[in-house]
């Protein structure tokens, strides 16, 4: 069984760092956590739970796939059952109460929200597997002989690494962008730390379940908002994408809204006023999706009102997000976002000699790692 999940948890681990291999890094995303609970050891049924507490520090590689480690304790406890060794001078199973050990677990995670959600969830479902090792004194070794009633064994204070693998389940809260609550439940096996006195002295199974409070140092949702000013300042986008986008980030995420204070302007009327061209502009779309909305075709009207009559040419280019998709889909897709866009501009009178059009296919992020914005189409003067 133990080889089983041994495989099971290195198996995970390798389809995480090959997923890696082609998903793009996602923010900083560096995170900690501690929390506290009960452990039973099941060992001829579930033994009297034991204080267990953990500390943790971990990566989320991207929004699907991280890895962290654990290091947890401090106790176990074993009752006396039918099965277990006996002491010399003793008629009943050995047992033990609140046995010191500890223990490091290596975990691969695989957040299930973030791989069906098209937008980083508030709650968060997640599994992980690894490799586990844990620390304590040996306990208790059989000695070179047997009684007629039971196997008799003896007190060793040796000391002891057993390693083997876990698994389990999670269910976190976002609170915040930076702060969750998770309930966990994990299950491991590996060599009983009470010794040869355990009946399954060379794989026992243990169970955990802890309450964990992480924070995400800088946050883990993505920053939108952020990405669309920096965007619209280096000109990739227009100024009207970016508070669109950026109003759209706020109503989703209203825990990270900024106050706007609106400062009223008088300004001088000027009665010649030059017109300014556009140079860029950018669409956005949802995932898998090549449909303009009525917002997005309100931008692209005053995009088309700029350029009429000016001496420039245009190119449409089409992307998609690599996170997503096939190498197949995603380039048919950002053709069909480009000719969209095209097809609506020459609508609007644009003249279609003053337009050109590219597909880029699945890329990863674009602006400052958010891959929701790898969905687009950027219109740029040639």
């Amino acid at each position: 069984m133990k080889l089983k999940v041994l495989a099971l948890s290195f198996a995970l681990a390798a389809g995480m760092f090959a997923a890696n291999a082609q998903e793009t890094y996602k923010g900083n995303d560096v995170f900690v956590g501690i929390g506290g609970g009960i452990i039973s050891v099941y060992n001829g049924g579930f033994n009297t739970p034991s204080v267990y507490g953990n500390i943790m520090v971990g990566k989320w590689i991207t929004p699907s796939f991280g890895a962290r480690a654990v290091i947890g304790g401090p106790f176990q406890t074993l009752d006396p059952k039918n099965g277990n060794a006996y002491d010399v001078n003793k008629t009943n199973p050995r047992g033990y109460k609140n046995q010191l050990f500890g223990e490091l677990n290596l975990d691969a995670i695989l957040n299930l929200s973030n791989v069906f959600a098209d937008d980083l969830a508030k709650f968060d479902v997640y599994v992980f597997a690894g490799p586990t090792v844990n620390f304590s004194k040996e306990n208790t070794k059989f000695k070179n002989g047997q009684d007629a009633v039971a196997v008799i064994v003896q007190e060793s204070n040796a000391f002891k690494a057993r390693f083997g693998a876990t698994a389990g389940l999670g269910l976190g809260y976002n609170i915040t962008d930076a702060f969750a609550l998770a309930l966990e439940g994990r299950v491991g096996v590996t060599p009983s730390i009470f010794g040869d006195a355990s009946q399954y002295r060379k794989a026992e199974a243990t169970g955990r379940v802890t309450l964990n409070a992480i924070y995400t140092i800088g946050g883990k949702h993505g920053k939108y908002a952020r990405a669309a000013a920096a965007a619209a300042a280096a000109g990739y986008l227009s100024k009207e994408a970016a508070e669109a986008l950026a109003k759209e980030y706020a109503a989703k995420h209203p825990v990270i809204q900024e106050k706007v204070v609106e400062k009223e302007v008088v300004k001088e009327v000027v009665k010649e006023v030059s017109k300014e061209i556009p140079s860029s502009t950018a669409v956005f779309f949802s995932k898998g999706k090549a449909t303009l909305t009525e917002a997005d075709k309100a931008r692209l009207n005053l995009f088309a009102e700029g350029i009429k009559g000016v001496d420039s040419d245009f190119v449409i280019n089409g992307y998609a997000d690599k996170k997503t998709g096939s190498v197949k889909t995603n380039q048919t897709l950002s053709e069909k976002r480009a000719q969209a866009v095209y097809d609506y501009l020459v609508s609007q009178g644009v003249p279609a000699s003053k337009l050109s059009k590219n597909a880029e296919g699945g890329v990863g992020p674009i602006f400052f790692n958010n891959d929701a914005l790898s969905r687009t189409v950027i219109i740029k003067t040639k």
